[in-house]
């Protein structure tokens, strides 16, 4: 039965406008139809194809969980990072470790487990009491500074063998006072020395 209807339509293969008999016609010709399908089988085995690389990567990852004892290598993988950090972990006591062999180091899965459970204890670098930066907060603002007592930041580097990141860093995290003559920042000597003798 024929339709007597004409619709202009877009072929959703090659975008060119073209005169359909029916509402639902979605291709030019033959040709984009095909095309179209084989675009669509060809992107749904690229899909599978992912899907089980995926799985096939995750796959030594799930058999690492459901293990209980692990090697240095294994705990690596499974928490991802190195194995020196795993090393660095057992030497500083954060981890336990069996040596069962001159080379052979097992962690035991309840002890990685209990090493994310316990909250870390991170001490803070000692940094300035709130009085002194208080004290020297006014001490800028006042005026009361002399050069002689200060260094540019550039001497501290020297002086320290510090990068200019970590100085920043460092000036931002204590709220140490700088202090702007010209083309220069000067900080207190008495503060710097103290944070990184």
């Amino acid at each position: 039965m024929s339709s007597n209807i004409q619709v202009q339509r877009i072929c959703q293969h090659c975008g060119k406008e073209f005169t359909a008999r029916t509402t639902t016609t979605l291709y030019c010709s033959h040709r984009c139809n095909s095309a179209a399908y084989k675009a669509k089988q060809r992107a749904g085995k690229v899909e599978q194809s992912n899907k089980e690389t995926q799985r096939i990567k995750n796959q030594p990852i799930e058999e690492l969980k459901a293990r209980e004892f692990l090697t240095v290598t294994q705990v690596s993988k499974l928490i991802g990072c190195s194995r020196q950090n795993v090393y660095n972990l057992i030497n500083t006591g954060k981890l336990k470790a069996t040596n069962i062999l001159i080379k052979k180091t097992i962690v035991k899965r309840s002890d990685l487990d209990k090493l994310f459970k316990e909250p870390t204890n991170r001490t803070q670098p000692e940094g300035i009491p709130e009085t002194q930066k208080q004290e020297l907060n006014n001490w800028v603002q006042a005026g009361g500074f002399d050069i002689a007592d200060c260094y540019n930041l550039t001497e501290v580097q020297d002086k320290y063998g510090i990068s200019e990141t970590a100085l920043q860093n460092l000036i931002k995290r204590n709220s140490i006072p700088k202090i702007k003559k010209g083309w220069f920042a000067y900080v207190p000597k008495t503060v710097i020395d103290k944070l990184l003798s």
